[in-house]
């Protein structure tokens, strides 16, 4: 939205500066259209100093002239965005991991998280005791960052694999911008260099990305870590630390301690929420068959799913399959399923049919498909994971994927503030008054242009800030998408905070994803007449969707 109208206000200056050529569509008889051409050199006024000052104060008027017409269509954090045209119409049967879809978990869980892996550290892999003066900070990493094993940084890094400078760190510090610099010799990570395709970093690849929601842990924990040993001048192997930290995250989980500690004290950690029944009720009332992948054993997803949804939650499902042990579930074929009796117990009877009101552990799609021939387009499975959930399904299978990003709707609430939107409306516009004036070289202006970039990178900082002191939003870098969102685009046909937003919409709806401008096009037409609800799901149109 703020971008839209500080394009439309730069190409009204565009105008007035008798910067517009005009040329023939290539159809018979339309009309003319206009492309914005490069301002040409011309004898430049007297005083430049007061020229560029005065399109300044003018922009800077107009924009906040724009900013209460921006606030009055705010985009609705309970909507679902979508990256590619969908149906639900067409969808027959839905699909649902666990952990982060079905069910949510409190800030206490991450918590609990930190302080057993930074314990099993201490007790199992002989890190000093002095590591457990670091308590967990939730507002330190977010979701998508990538580490750089054998330098010990933590980073952001967009859809082009350029860091984004300002937010590599080392321990809890930041690297300042020239020693990156150094060490990347520039800013961008090669391919070979990146994870790999399901974030990890092995065969040769250095950096590790951190996609799960349980990941936050992990990375505050690695850099808490890289701390304590840079304060004290300890020599250390960061390969090392990064295996044993990832040794004892992971060691939380399958060794139970975490799936315990949340059965002893299921208030204290899951987010009860009757919209997770009401979701698969309203599915179930039109018809729709439902199923459960989950890498969770089967008495933690009982008993979790007791309390969000009810002792009958079996009933609402088809196939329920516990341990799945995604991705590995979608690729490797030679794994039969097994069925748990109602004391856990596995059976070693061989399963010819996946029966309603049963749980399965283990087991592989190829299998899945065989048993239940649910194939193809008429399926949709959600996700938290943008990898071990999603990846194979759409590319291999041919499923649609649903994204859950929790961070979703506390983003777009900060993006529905004034404050946020008069910063990034005035940083849109400053923006494209620099690349406007450069074309004047004379030191007064290259002076006044130096002084406008100098603001223009505090506004940046500002940005940052709105979300995340020390990364920023999940979503963007300075400029450019995140390399999680360009996953997140590739992998997910649409995307939402919960699934409790399907709420919103009937199951026959459509979801169109709303065509944004490429940079030869003209906004004009792509933007500005694409707005409202049928392209961005904007917060008053809620009812209306209802």
């Amino acid at each position: 939205m703020a971008a839209a109208a500080a394009r439309s206000l730069l190409a009204a200056g565009r105008a007035r500066a008798g910067g517009r050529r005009c040329r023939a569509l290539p159809a018979a008889g339309a009309a003319p259209y206009c492309t914005v051409a490069p301002q040409q050199r011309r004898q430049p006024p007297p005083d430049m100093k007061s020229y560029l000052w005065s399109r300044y104060k003018e922009a800077k008027r107009v924009t906040k002239e724009l900013v209460p017409s921006i606030m009055s269509n705010m985009l609705n954090p309970d909507a679902i965005f979508s990256n590619n045209e969908m149906s639900l119409s067409d969808i027959e049967i839905y699909g649902f991991d666990y952990d982060y879809t079905l069910v949510f978990y409190s800030k206490h869980l991450h918590t609990l998280i930190f302080n057993a892996a930074r314990d099993l550290l201490i007790n199992e892999h002989r890190y000093p005791a002095e590591i457990r003066k670091y308590d967990y900070d939730p507002n330190f990493a977010i979701r998508g960052l990538h580490y750089d094993v054998h330098r010990a940084l933590l980073m952001k890094i967009d859809a082009f694999h350029y860091i984004q400078l300002g937010t590599v760190y080392r321990g809890l510090s930041v690297v300042p911008d020239e020693e990156v610099i150094a060490m990347y010799d520039g800013s961008h990570v090669p391919l070979e260099q990146m994870s790999d395709f399901y974030g990890k970093s092995s065969q040769g690849n250095t950096m590790k990305q951190f996609m799960d929601i349980f990941s936050l842990p992990e990375m505050t924990l690695l850099s808490c870590v890289n701390e304590y040993f840079l304060k004290n001048n300890i020599d250390y192997e960061p390969v090392h630390l990064y295996k044993d930290v990832k040794d004892s995250i992971r060691d939380v989980h399958i060794k139970g301690i975490m799936y315990r500690a949340i059965e002893a004290d299921i208030e204290k950690y899951i987010c009860y929420a009757e919209q997770t029944r009401a979701v698969l009720a309203k599915l179930a009332d039109h018809g729709k068959k439902m199923f459960l992948i989950t890498n969770s054993p089967s008495s933690f997803v009982d008993k979790g799913m007791k309390f969000i949804v009810g002792k009958d939650w079996r009933d609402l499902f088809d196939v329920v399959i516990v341990q799945a042990d995604k991705p590995n579930f979608f690729n490797d074929k030679r794994r039969p399923f097994r069925k748990v009796n109602e004391r856990g117990v596995l059976l070693w009877d061989k399963i010819h049919k996946l029966q309603k009101g049963q749980i399965y552990k283990q087991g592989n799609l190829y299998e899945f498909l065989k048993l239940t021939g649910w194939r193809g387009s008429k399926v949709l499975y959600f996700g938290d994971h943008i990898y071990s959930d999603l990846a194979d399904l759409t590319l291999k299978h041919g499923w649609r994927t649903g994204a859950i990003i929790p961070e979703l709707r506390s983003e777009i609430k900060i993006m529905n503030t004034e404050k946020y939107i008069q910063t990034m409306t005035w940083l849109q516009t400053l923006t494209g008054l620099l690349e406007h004036m450069q074309v004047h070289r004379d030191p007064d202006s290259q002076m006044i242009l130096e002084e406008w970039k100098k603001e223009r990178k505090e506004m940046r900082e500002m940005n940052r800030n709105f979300f995340n002191a020390q990364f920023g939003s999940l979503f963007r870098t300075d400029e450019n998408p995140t390399y999680f969102l360009r996953r997140l685009s590739r992998f997910a046909d649409i995307y939402m905070a919960s699934l409790s937003c399907l709420l919103n919409y009937e199951p026959d709806y459509t979801f169109y994803p709303r065509r944004t401008p490429l940079q030869h096009e003209l906004p004009g037409w792509s933007d500005q007449l694409c707005t409202g609800t049928f392209r961005i799901p904007f917060l008053q149109d809620t009812v209306q969707i209802k």
